[in-house]
């Protein structure tokens, strides 16, 4: 059986002085039939379906994705991602926008090796906390996990990932109304001056749009 899945590939920026545009970042994910062997030829394999209300969903090939690993095993790539989740938390961004985050520590982890060693161990240690399988924790039980990991390497090594990974990609633009996409102008002209997230904003509060002198 051959299912059509989405999957996740990110195009990181150039770091050798070349020119790059953040919103130039991911490409638009093709429309690819796979089946579930050859996903598994990587370490492990994370599978995800858009959720219905998701604004991806109407836009996507398809609501099935999926991030192949090379680093990481799939239990780890799937508690990698809650830990995301619970240090930048947003209750309707799909997890296939956080997935980006767990593809990028996974390039690390097949990098470096103590990376990986750092990782496998921070998610050992919250196994050990829920006795086995912790994305099967409660979740005021995941928070408190989290949040004692605090300062820890592990912990520092997710968050300083996420950053950028999370934030910096054409999928958050699109969920966050970023403008981005039309031009590197992103929110100077296209909502920077537009408090309409707040009730009845006085024109005059929405302040001057910034300019060069």
């Amino acid at each position: 059986m051959r299912d059509t899945i989405i999957p996740i590939v990110a195009q990181r920026r150039a770091h050798d002085g070349e020119e790059h545009h953040d919103h130039d970042d991911i490409a638009a994910p093709p429309n690819i039939a796979l089946t579930r062997r050859e996903f598994l030829r990587g370490t492990g394999v994370l599978v995800g379906t858009i959720a219905a209300t998701s604004i991806f969903a109407s836009l996507a090939p398809s609501r099935v994705w999926a991030l192949e690993m090379q680093g990481l095993d799939t239990h780890q790539g799937e508690v990698l991602l809650q830990v995301t989740r619970q240090i930048y938390p947003h209750a309707t961004l799909d997890d296939a926008v956080y997935a980006l985050v767990v593809k990028d520590l996974d390039a690390k982890a097949k990098a470096d090796p103590a990376v990986r060693q750092q990782l496998a161990d921070g998610v050992a240690q919250l196994d050990a906390k829920a006795g086995s399988d912790w994305t099967r924790r409660g979740a005021n039980d995941k928070a408190q996990d989290v949040a004692a990991l605090a300062g820890t390497p592990f912990f520092n090594t997710v968050r300083s990932t996420a950053v950028v990974s999370l934030y910096s990609n054409a999928l958050a633009y699109q969920h966050f109304g970023y403008g981005a996409s039309k031009g590197d102008g992103g929110y100077l002209y296209q909502g920077f001056n537009n408090l309409s997230w707040l009730p009845d904003p006085p024109l005059a509060n929405s302040g001057p749009i910034p300019k060069d002198s």
